[in-house]
């Protein structure tokens, strides 16, 4: 397996982000050992917030977030998923499997024998996240789904698999601006013109995934999520995040095991929170299978966060922390 590691050089003077690097191996299936970096901020001490990012963002998405929740007594840990961030790149598309990723993040997790956990999870964190959490309810505390969803043979049956298995060869390999009008308008396969544009253009770049995503102006915050991927031969793990969801009917084994993490989400008792935008064109609505199919979720004050859009964390990111703080706080 070929590697690929930032130059440290590409991390240097980051607007906002001075915090200590961290790292820990894991290993590949094929026994390759890969840096995985991650921050850990806050008292030793204090309560465990467990912050996972999605695609194609890393823990720079946090940074705004971890000062406040730190202020509040809490140690909070932010690791990059295998190929973004400060960790390290498997260089070629077919090295990142949805297993894969879940593997290295338990792999990293049983390291550190992290227990009693308060989960913070948006984006594919919150794909890998609540797996994780269905295979180990007992090292986590609290939930908190925000902007995700973890689809399962209910969501997806197969008949909406075949469809989709139809309808993604028809669909024109989209620039950035076609996928945001797709997901605007709210075409039934939007989320096909995504996974078509991070798959196959060849002009697939971070700058453009967050123009469509958020309406960041501040060139050095963008030069910040930019700066893990100084050309193209690192973005494999980038570009293969969406074709990973497992929507189509290659992909049922990983809904199976979907399936399986609901099951145990479906007992689980502890207190969950959803904390969704208003506004996220992906995301919108779902947090409904969540209130209703988790126990802990019922019955709760759930937050919805205004204007937050797909990145809450870099919009809304004190009403964001403020729930956090405030649902642990009630629920300690």
């Amino acid at each position: 397996m070929k590697v690929l590691r930032t130059p440290d050089t590409q991390f240097e003077n980051l607007s906002g982000y001075a915090f200590a690097p961290h790292y820990l191996d894991v290993k590949a299936a094929d026994g390759t050992p890969l840096r995985m970096h991650y921050l850990d901020e806050g008292p030793k001490d204090g309560e465990t917030i467990l912050c996972l990012h999605g695609q194609p963002s890393w823990s720079y998405l946090y940074r705004k977030m971890i000062p406040l929740l730190t202020a509040a007594g809490y140690r909070v840990l932010a690791p990059d998923l295998i190929g973004f961030g400060k960790s390290d790149k498997p260089g070629s598309i077919e090295d990142y499997s949805y297993s894969g990723h879940v593997g290295w993040l338990e792999q990293w997790m049983l390291a550190l024998d992290l227990t009693d956990m308060t989960l913070v999870c948006q984006d594919w964190g919150g794909l890998l996240g609540l797996r994780l959490a269905g295979m180990h309810p007992d090292r986590f505390s609290r939930l908190v789904v925000a902007n995700t969803g973890l689809p399962d043979s209910r969501q997806v049956a197969p008949q909406l698999s075949e469809m989709f298995a139809m309808l993604y060869p028809q669909v024109p390999v989209p620039s950035a601006g076609d996928v945001g009008d797709a997901f605007r308008a709210g075409a039934p396969g939007a989320f096909l013109f995504w996974v078509k544009y991070a798959a196959e253009s060849p002009d697939f770049s971070i700058r453009d995934v967050f123009g469509l995503l958020s309406d960041i102006s501040d060139t050095s915050i963008l030069d910040g999520y930019e700066a893990p991927f100084p050309d193209e031969t690192y973005l494999a793990g980038a570009r293969r995040f969406p074709s990973l969801v497992p929507l189509l009917p290659n992909a049922a084994e990983e809904r199976a095991k979907n399936d399986a993490a609901w099951a145990v989400l479906e007992k689980f008792e502890k207190p969950v929170l959803t904390a969704f935008a208003d506004d996220d064109p992906v995301t919108k609505g779902g947090e409904a299978a969540f209130q209703t199919r988790i126990p802990g979720a019922r019955d709760r004050n759930h937050v919805t966060i205004s204007g937050g859009g797909h990145f809450l964390q870099e919009h809304r990111p004190e009403a964001f922390s403020q729930a956090i703080i405030a649902f642990m706080r009630e629920t300690a």
